[in-house]
């Protein structure tokens, strides 16, 4: 399904769209810096990849335990004040990571703690980002906003990566995670303008738990959505664990230290523009085909790391990894928008980022020490293989081949094109073979999903 060039940029005469590219082109250049920045930070005072696992998994621990709420939130709440907060928290861990590191007073314990502040921070901005995007540009154009705007953010990692790497090559990881927190603050000026409205709340709030059970519902109604995220459990592990830890342990003993390091984190954000370029024109009538079946490019980077590649193989396979990661991500973000109730899809998103991360603790605490049992090689294979296996198993679920972009229900998202509002009702007509909604309901009754699905 392609688009003419004037539908894909059309979404830019939206203000509220205007103004999140500016957030979504600062935010990931300040974030750059700390991806760069931890990982090199703990290296230099330890020296120990076990401790690079225990600091690196202190980020991901808040998703298990706030992503959840942080999806209530957001449904709840503006979402844009939503990634505020998540952005201060952020803006508070890396900024004070990196103080400490400039003042040589930092150790393990502190860095965990901060991590889990920042990794607090993720949790909230997650959810929230997914259910803003839906709220200030109309259904017809998500393709297009979901695109340009992960284009944006990924342009801004390409450059900032590059730049942190020799940053951290030249002056220390300290000032790289300082720049981070700096960059952090700046975003929120920007998130605080936009005129995003939160959803309309029933006359009696429901309780937190309730929520939680409604997005449980509306999560588990979909076959092709907590498949992938099954999927995605075992395939961010080893990305995780077998990437992100081990990468830069094989970069500084092999390949050149931070400074390939950061240009191997470069190569992949230019392959997510790659990505980002064929999905603004391009949409496969099955999505979930793509979104299930292109992580095979991540077990080949892992597998091209662990076996000490050509330097520019290695890079290649980053990019590769890069460009179906953007295309299955923008599938993904659209099939949810499209498919999922607008007053659920926070929680549903919260769901889905909290199975799919709910492992990475798990890839980077194992990573550590598998590789110091069997050699960083072999657990690099092993994160290759199963990365494929997954993929394999996913792929025999019906739905996956049988979910099409043409069924996706015509929501009503009352206001989404000024950027001011959300929808006053939720209202669908599909085939109920289908699991999507079939009648049309106020969002006053907040009815459950097993009666949407009669």
């Amino acid at each position: 399904m392609s688009r003419s060039i004037r539908e894909d940029f059309g979404v830019l005469r939206y203000r509220d769209f205007r103004i999140l590219l500016a957030d979504r082109l600062l935010a990931p250049l300040a974030y750059s810096f700390s991806a760069v920045g931890v990982s090199f930070a703990v290296l230099d005072v330890t020296g120990s990849t076990a401790d690079l696992s225990y600091v690196l998994a202190a980020q991901m621990v808040p998703s298990v335990l706030f992503m959840l709420f942080g999806g209530v939130a957001a449904d709840r709440f503006k979402p844009q004040l939503v990634i505020v907060l998540g952005n201060l928290l952020i803006a508070l861990g890396e900024g004070t990571f990196g103080l400490l590191t400039l003042t040589h007073a930092i150790g393990v314990p502190a860095m965990i703690g901060l991590e889990l502040v920042t990794g607090t921070g993720m949790s909230l901005f997650w959810p929230a980002s997914t259910a803003l995007l839906p709220k200030i540009v109309p259904n017809e154009q998500l393709q297009a906003a979901n695109a340009l705007s992960r284009l944006v953010m990924n342009g801004s990692q390409t450059g900032g990566m590059a730049i942190a790497g020799l940053t951290v090559a030249a002056v220390g990881p300290g000032w790289s995670l300082s720049v981070c927190g700096v960059g952090m603050l700046g975003t929120v000026p920007l998130l605080s303008s936009l005129k995003a409205r939160a959803n309309e709340r029933p006359e009696h709030e429901p309780s937190v738990w309730h929520e939680l059970r409604e997005g449980w519902q509306e999560f588990v109604k979909h076959a092709w959505v907590w498949g992938t995220v099954l999927e995605y459990l075992l395939v961010n592990a080893c990305w995780y664990g077998g990437l992100l830890v081990l990468g830069p342990v094989v970069a500084k003993a092999h390949l050149g230290g931070p400074a390939a390091w950061g240009w191997l984190n470069a190569v992949f954000s230019v392959g997510l523009i790659l990505g980002g370029m064929i999905a603004l024109r391009w949409m496969p009538k099955r999505p979930m085909l793509a979104v299930t079946g292109l992580p095979v490019t991540m077990g080949l980077a892992c597998w091209a790391v662990g076996g000490l590649w050509p330097f520019w193989l290695i890079l290649l396979s980053w990019l590769l990894a890069g460009a179906a990661t953007e295309v299955l991500i923008v599938c993904w973000n659209v099939s949810l928008a499209r498919f999922i109730r607008p007053d659920r899809l926070a929680r549903v998103s919260a769901y889905d980022g909290l199975g799919s991360t709910l492992a990475m603790p798990l890839g980077a605490l194992a990573a550590g020490p598998l590789a110091a049992h069997l050699g960083v090689a072999h657990a690099e294979y092993a994160a290759a293989f199963v990365t494929v296996a997954a993929v394999g198993l996913t792929l025999l679920l019906k739905d996956v081949w049988t979910m099409r972009m043409s069924a996706a229900p015509a929501w009503e998202r009352a206001d989404a094109a000024s950027g001011a509002g959300t929808a006053g009702t939720v209202a669908a007509t599909t085939d109920d073979a289908t699991g999507v909604p079939t009648a049309a309901d106020s969002t006053d009754a907040v009815p459950s999903a097993i009666n949407l699905a009669v």
